[in-house]
């Protein structure tokens, strides 16, 4: 499949980069290098009620293994409906990751989209990592299965208010530059989220309970497909949820 040969060839490309890197390294740099790690975190794991009753689940959760210079990453989003018993969002990522600035890493893999309803495949580009004034951003690039392609750009700060009281802003912009009828993605921007979440480290970092609120919008032609299925493009949610790191 074409997408997958894209994600393959830049696997390829990431991993000799890793190496020429490190060839010829001292072995004590080396193993600094190489120290190993691993750990799963749930930076969100959250119950939301909106509009109309509308009542939910999501998480936004990773697990990770290897080095700091190189490292495998699979990255799961979903949300799921408890009135309809549905996966409204489904998203698994499985990446590499290797650094590419002091402050800044590159990833390649393949995505899975299995919500309810029609599944999609994409082949993921993207980078991550902290902007001047410490915003975590990240951008990612995607080609679908059938050829289509999209962006999703985000970015959130982390605001302390006292050493354990956070204040959490975070925004998300997803962008198609080609129409996907068959899953309601319209071409141009096709939504945009915004939320507001206060935290508190009760254990530490490890668990962190929260309070907040998730503005979500459609545009475009994305829109208009959601309201040819009687979906609604726009909502306000209140979240309850924590935040969990192992």
């Amino acid at each position: 499949m074409k997408f997958l040969s894209i994600a393959f060839t830049c696997v390829s490309v990431t991993s000799s980069l890793f190496f020429a890197q490190n060839v010829g390294a001292e072995p004590s740099a080396m193993a600094v290098k190489g120290y190993q790690t691993y750990g799963l975190q749930l930076e969100q794991l959250e119950y939301r009620r909106g509009d109309e009753n509308e009542k939910s689940i999501s998480w936004d959760a990773e697990a990770f293994v290897g080095t700091d210079e190189f490292k495998l990453r699979w990255l799961s989003e979903a949300e799921y409906d408890t009135t309809t018993s549905n996966f409204e969002e489904l998203e698994n990522q499985l990446v590499v990751q290797v650094p590419i600035s002091a402050f800044f890493d590159a990833k390649v893999g393949v995505r899975a989209d299995t919500p309810a309803g029609t599944d999609r495949w994409y082949g993921v580009v993207g980078i991550a990592g902290l902007a001047p004034q410490w915003f975590e951003v990240g951008a990612n690039f995607f080609v679908s299965e059938t050829g289509d392609t999209s962006a999703r750009f985000d970015v959130d700060y982390e605001l302390l208010l006292t050493n354990r009281l956070i204040l959490t802003p975070s925004a998300e912009v997803n962008v198609a530059f080609s129409k996907d009828p068959e899953i309601g993605i319209g071409s141009g921007v096709s939504d945009v989220s915004a939320g507001m979440r206060l935290s508190y480290d009760l254990i530490d970092r490890s668990v962190s309970p929260y309070l907040g609120i998730v503005y979500e919008r459609k545009l475009g032609k994305t829109a208009d497909y959601s309201l040819e299925e009687g979906e609604d493009i726009e909502g306000w949610r209140a979240v309850v949820g924590t935040k969990l790191m192992f």
